[in-house]
């Protein structure tokens, strides 16, 4: 299974030399929004690295591949989820029957956080996405909390390369995972603040 996945990773890094990267890159992030396993960070990164002032297009493009292909998660779930449980339970790793029920429950109480943190995060964007269809999540409500997650997530990718270059691969290789926590840190302490307000 890991060998599978780094073949892929390593393919989707092919396409940063290829004529043809922008439309790669707007395919990928439309589809790992809804079923591949690999994210558009990694070919987003690629691209920034090697042409920095081109950053921010790059990040427009992923975020709009990413927000319609959310979409597409979004219509499986309400519509096909029936047919392809059954595979989805089998094929995508570490989720259940009782695990994607939390999520159900997760969404009735907070479903624009939840699609938020699932947007900016590494949490797989295509469970979120199948299972806010699946829920029949507000749908307006789900595409502006995926726009603005994903927007932020993938415009913060531009803006360290497009300010800092090189050395930004490292810095969020060593320190994405502390920033994941915090990120996490702070949507729960908003979470406790509007139950509060409630």
């Amino acid at each position: 299974m890991l060998k599978s996945v780094r073949r892929l990773y390593d393919w989707v890094l092919t396409w940063a030399n290829s004529r043809h990267s922008l439309t790669a890159l707007a395919v990928l992030a439309f589809t790992e929004a809804s079923f591949f396993p690999i994210p558009p960070d990694v070919l987003l990164m690629a691209l920034a690295l090697s042409l920095p002032h081109l950053s921010y297009r790059y990040a427009l493009i992923a975020t709009l591949g990413s927000v319609l292909g959310a979409a597409l998660g979004y219509l499986i779930g309400w519509a096909l989820w029936d047919g392809l449980s059954g595979l989805f339970y089998a094929y995508v790793p570490g989720v259940t029957e009782a695990g994607f029920r939390q999520v159900g429950d997760l969404f009735s109480r907070y479903g624009f956080w939840v699609i938020f943190a699932a947007g900016f995060t590494p949490i797989p964007f295509k469970i979120f996405t199948i299972a806010a269809g699946v829920f029949s999540i507000n749908f307006p409500v789900f595409m502006l909390a995926s726009l603005i997650g994903r927007g932020l997530r993938f415009y913060l990718v531009a803006a360290l390369f497009y300010y800092i270059g090189q050395p930004a691969r490292r810095m969020i290789e060593k320190y994405f995972n502390l920033l994941t926590v915090l990120v996490f840190v702070l949507i729960a302490v908003a979470l406790v603040l509007i139950r509060l307000m409630h």
